[in-house]
């Protein structure tokens, strides 16, 4: 039966227009950050959108991040209109969503969902952004492989020299080794908009501010020409959260983070004599492993212990370090 809102008909296509998703996302700019950002020239051929439609009006928009599985998802909107978008145009079979809690039993007609913990969206603006002065200095393209080191001791992402050329990253050094940095998910001068992340501390340097020194000046060099800046962090991490307060970031909502997976195979919808033509038996479960927001690949030799861009070593965070968690 198809859904309907206020007795109109819900339909869900693909959607290419940048100036109907920024209208809806910007509802809600701050939690739709990542959306935003994504929709600039150099990121939107990355994604696939798709937009729920009551009548002439949209009730909700989804966007899937291109690249290996699992891969970010976020979905924002009324319900009805989610649960069509993910039933009828975005169908990837395992990605890692980003929704509110009301909208996770949408979520769930189509994905069984992973548990997880609850997620905090901070912002900070220039008014008020307070600055942690440190010996810090801007990394270069050039010292990529000095911070892939750093990275593996907990993330599962290895970072292009790109990502740091487009970026804005900070690091500090101990002895000529990198023990700390800080850099950026996504940037869009067009929305005047930066996301904080990559945030990360060697284990022997951690207890010094060093996170939150690099974490103050990347958002410093952000704010010169975005008007908003933010990040996310488990809610469970009441020292991380101090940390970011303390550099005048702001609770702007609560989400949730999930690892999804299809509940059934995109294949069952094929008629019966089409399923027996190429067998009936389900394809392996993918290896799942949760990733950054704008992922990369890990080439091969990455160390199999590293865990997702959590910004948190296997061991947990130590308290009172500021670390950040995944989009």
């Amino acid at each position: 039966m198809t859904a309907t809102a206020d007795g109109r008909p819900i339909v869900a296509r693909p959607s290419t227009d940048r100036a109907v998703l920024r209208g809806f996302l910007e509802r809600d700019r701050l939690f739709a950050a990542y959306a935003v950002c994504d929709l600039d020239e150099r990121e939107f051929g990355r994604t696939r959108w798709a937009v729920a439609l009551a009548g002439n009006h949209v009730i909700a928009v989804g966007m899937e991040y291109a690249g290996p599985t699992p891969q970010s998802m976020f979905v924002m909107g009324h319900n009805d209109g989610i649960a069509a978008i993910l039933r009828d145009v975005l169908r990837p079979r395992a990605a890692y969503i980003s929704a509110t809690a009301a909208a996770l039993p949408a979520v769930a007609r189509s994905y069984r969902v992973e548990p997880g913990p609850a997620m905090v969206r901070m912002r900070v603006d220039r008014a008020s952004f307070r600055a942690y002065p440190a010996p810090v200095e801007r990394l270069l393209p050039v010292e990529v492989g000095e911070l892939n080191r750093l990275y593996q001791l907990g993330f599962a992402a290895w970072l292009p020299a790109g990502a740091v050329a487009e970026g804005v990253y900070f690091g500090i050094r101990s002895g000529g080794r990198l023990v700390a940095a800080a850099g950026t998910h996504v940037i869009s001068r067009e929305a005047s908009m930066g996301v904080v992340g990559n945030v990360m501390t060697h284990a022997d340097y951690r207890n010094r501010g060093l996170a939150k020194a690099v974490t103050s000046a990347v958002t410093a060099e952000l704010l010169r020409y975005c008007d908003d800046v933010v990040l996310n962090v488990r809610a469970d991490n009441p020292p991380a959260i101090a940390a970011y307060r303390a550099l005048g970031y702001t609770e702007h909502c609560r989400f949730e983070e999930r690892l999804i997976r299809r509940s059934a195979p995109s294949w069952s919808v094929l008629p019966g004599p089409f399923r027996r033509l190429f067998g009936s038996r389900p394809a392996e479960e993918a290896q799942l492993t949760y990733d950054q927001a704008h992922p990369i690949e890990p080439p091969s030799g990455t160390s199999s212990d590293a865990i997702a861009d959590n910004g948190e070593p296997p061991a947990g965070p130590e308290p009172g370090e500021p670390l950040e968690e995944p989009r």
